[in-house]
């Protein structure tokens, strides 16, 4: 697969395209050891080449289990049973101190689940261990979790925390919608999360994270800027964002229904939200800060982020990666103690997976895992794998320069705005190549249906949450390419081309379609079709053309959208699009527009990629003659139809000549002028007579002005 054909695939199955890595629990089998000695061979070998290590102790207890979680949590748990847990919980943090010896560790979480629902007995069992058993250097920041029902309720326990040692507290209230919250099958409110900040402060803590999550089906644009006003206004000093991954969860049947324009769009209202109230982040990176030179994330985060630090998952289903193996303890799978215990009680190492990985596979893991900052730093790169960063990856990074995906700064590679959009895209760029192959061919077979997907969509778009009447514009941009006709083989007459987008957002998601949308409260319709068209293919349009109002009560399946398209004609060459806002591409189509008395045929072609749409001419039902569909060709809604109708408005208007002008650049030589004509004619655009009335006006001159107030009268002339 080329970087094209990566990017692309990444952006159609974004929801598995993320800084998780490997993509699923099979991905790896090549790589599984099986035999218990060879296990605690590799194990011992690699901690002995490690030069400093993370720690995560992971509690899997929650109240219950909320319906977005894909992490390993038993729900409606006792206190013996959490006795029980902690109790092998130390044995396996003995077994692997023995492992690592003095090892320096440089970051330490204890994370889940609800860490808080531990008792204080318990939390301080562990916390001794991890002191006593563990190199903790000094100046690293312990982390912990806990909900708003705990923080709210159990004050004591937050200072007790605290004079535990732990200085950092992450509390998830992820949505202040309680209609969602309730879909979620989680606990919030607003009363509750404002006592739970009360006694956070109370216990000491000044390093205070809230977590928020996005990228949900039902979750309205409203919901989200609602809950990211309320998050600030709780004063922590840092929020972070968690894009629903849907994979592994309750909900996973509902993430067709999500398009990445949705999370896209989600991420920029946050980071436009918070930034304007003091928090900063490097655009793509989920953790925002209000503390200057501090990224907001644990200690045992940023190690993993920026240097690949090897880190050491102990407890149910924990995930643990070296040098070169990488491994999930057992419970990750089923959710269950039993296997864990079983394991411990025999001192083995409770292992569910190990695998002994290829460098390949080690870079694709640290690299997925950067963008969590949206950048990878090119020396810890180097430092950690013994290779430089650009000779490792020359093609993926020319082509995340060359389309403005990533920039270089210093010794690290940023996502830009435009790569930030489209990180879904970006990070499978950096997959192994196994990896590449798996992510195109393993979702293609999951049993889902664009159809289904987009009834998704539909359950769950809401027209009144738009602004009424819902009016859009659709822009129907022409390039002429004008042709040196050097030789006889040589077409004179140049080509005339389409602009297309490839949507990213439902209905018609993936179908390619004109460039347009909506009309904001303010604007006119021609300022909403040049502001649409820049903003999704990076093109300007000098002057539009009206082209229509297409109306049909079922031309959009959101509801009754009435659009009014324009056209746009352009000569100038290299006008090279670029998708943005909700086109995750946007490409030139070469047109061929056939017809034989009623009947008309589309081609649109661009490389291998050919779009063919049939329509007819028909009268509607106050005598109008339009253009019906027969085949959309692949084409999104009723836009085969729009187009055919701007080309045939062209064709057919005894002002045509007059209107061209108006798309040309400000001086024009004679010879362009001629190929302009010829091209037109040749698709059958303008009446027949244009040329011969054409040469007319304009053979007393070789060069002339067709800005404004420079035309000659002539031109002005009606046929």
């Amino acid at each position: 697969m080329n970087c094209q054909e990566v990017y692309e695939t990444g952006l159609l199955y974004h929801h598995y395209a993320n800084t998780a890595y490997p993509l699923t629990p099979k991905s790896f089998m090549q790589y599984k050891l099986r035999d218990e000695q060879e296990i605690l061979e590799l194990v011992k070998e690699e901690w002995s080449k490690a030069d400093e290590l993370s720690l995560y102790i992971h509690i899997p207890f929650c109240k219950s289990r909320c319906r977005f979680c894909e992490y390993v949590v038993l729900e409606g748990t006792n206190e013996s049973v959490e006795d029980e847990y902690v109790g092998l919980l130390l044995k396996e943090m003995e077994m692997y101190a023995a492992i690592v010896g003095d090892k320096p560790v440089v970051g330490y979480d204890l994370g889940g689940g609800t860490p808080c629902k531990l008792s204080l007995q318990n939390l301080r069992r562990i916390t001794e261990a991890v002191k006593r058993l563990f190199n903790i250097q000094p100046g690293v920041i312990f982390s912990i979790e806990t909900t708003p029902l705990v923080a709210a309720n159990e004050p004591e326990k937050l200072r007790a925390v605290y004079e535990m040692g732990y200085r950092r507290i992450s509390m998830g209230v992820q949505t202040v919608s309680e209609k969602l919250l309730a879909e979620l099958g989680r606990d919030g409110s607003q009363s509750l999360y404002e006592r739970a900040v009360k006694n956070i402060r109370a216990a000491g803590f000044e390093r205070f994270n809230i977590d928020l999550m996005y990228g949900f089906l039902h979750q309205s644009e409203a919901d989200f800027d609602n809950t990211l006003h309320y998050a600030v206004g709780l004063g922590p000093e840092y929020i972070t964002l968690y894009r629903n991954r849907y994979k592994g969860t309750k909900i996973e049947y509902e993430a067709g229904g999500v398009s990445i324009y949705k999370a896209m769009y989600q991420y920029r209202i946050a980071h436009r939200i918070l930034t304007e109230n003091g928090y900063e982040a490097n655009i793509g990176k989920n953790t925002f800060s209000k503390v200057k030179d501090d990224c907001g994330t644990s200690d045992y985060l940023t190690t993993r982020v920026i240097n690949g630090t090897p880190y050491l998952g102990m407890g149910l289903g924990a995930q643990s990666f070296g040098i070169n193996y990488l491994s999930y303890n057992l419970g990750a799978a089923e959710k269950r103690l039993e296997r864990y215990r079983s394991a411990v009680e025999r001192g083995a190492l409770p292992l569910q997976d190990i695998y002994r990985l290829p460098q390949d596979e080690c870079i694709a893991k640290m690299v997925s895992v950067s963008f969590y900052f949206a950048f990878v730093d090119m020396a810890a790169f180097k430092k950690r794998f013994g290779v430089d960063f650009k000779e490792y990856f020359p093609e993926e990074i020319a082509f995340v320069l060359e389309n403005r995906l990533m920039e270089i700064r210093g010794e690290r590679i940023y996502l830009t705005e435009r790569g930030a959009d489209f990180i879904n895209g970006v990070i499978p760029l950096f997959y192994s190549q196994r990896s590449k192959e798996e992510l195109k061919k393993a979702f293609i077979s999951k049993n889902r249906t664009e159809k289904s997907d987009e009834e998704l969509f539909l359950s769950a778009y809401r027209l009144s949450d738009y602004e009424r009447p819902s009016v859009a514009a659709d822009i129907v941009a022409l390039r002429l390419r004008l042709n040196e006709a050097e030789s006889y083989r040589r077409d004179p007459h140049g080509q005339l081309s389409l602009l297309l987008i490839r949507r990213g957002e439902h209905p018609f998601m993936n179908h390619w379609a004109l460039p347009g949308g909506f009309v904001r409260g303010q604007e006119t319709l021609e300022e909403c079709a040049a502001r649409e068209l820049e903003e999704e293919t990076g093109v300007a349009a000098k002057s539009l053309l009206p082209v229509g109002v297409f109306s049909d009560p079922k031309r959009d399946p959101r509801g009754r959208i009435i659009s009014c398209a324009y056209a746009a004609i352009m000569t100038a060459e290299g006008l090279r699009p670029v998708g943005g806002d909700d086109a995750i591409d946007a490409k030139w189509f070469d047109i061929k527009f056939d017809y034989e008395e009623d009947e008309y045929r589309l081609t649109l072609s661009c490389g291998d990629t050919v779009l063919e749409a049939a329509l007819v001419r028909a009268r509607s039902r106050n005598g109008q003659e339009v253009f019906e569909i027969k085949q959309n060709g692949a084409l999104a809604f009723d836009h085969a139809k729009i187009i055919a109708q701007a080309l045939d408005l062209l064709r057919r208007n005894a002002a045509g000549f007059e209107t061209v002008f108006d798309f040309l650049p400000e001086k024009f030589t004679l010879s362009a002028l001629q190929k302009v004509q010829e091209t037109l004619l040749n698709v059958s655009i303008l009446p027949a007579n244009f040329r011969r009335k054409a040469a007319e006006y304009v053979a007393e001159t070789e060069e002339f002005t067709t800005g404004a107030g420079h035309r000659p009268a002539k031109l002005y002339r009606k046929k």
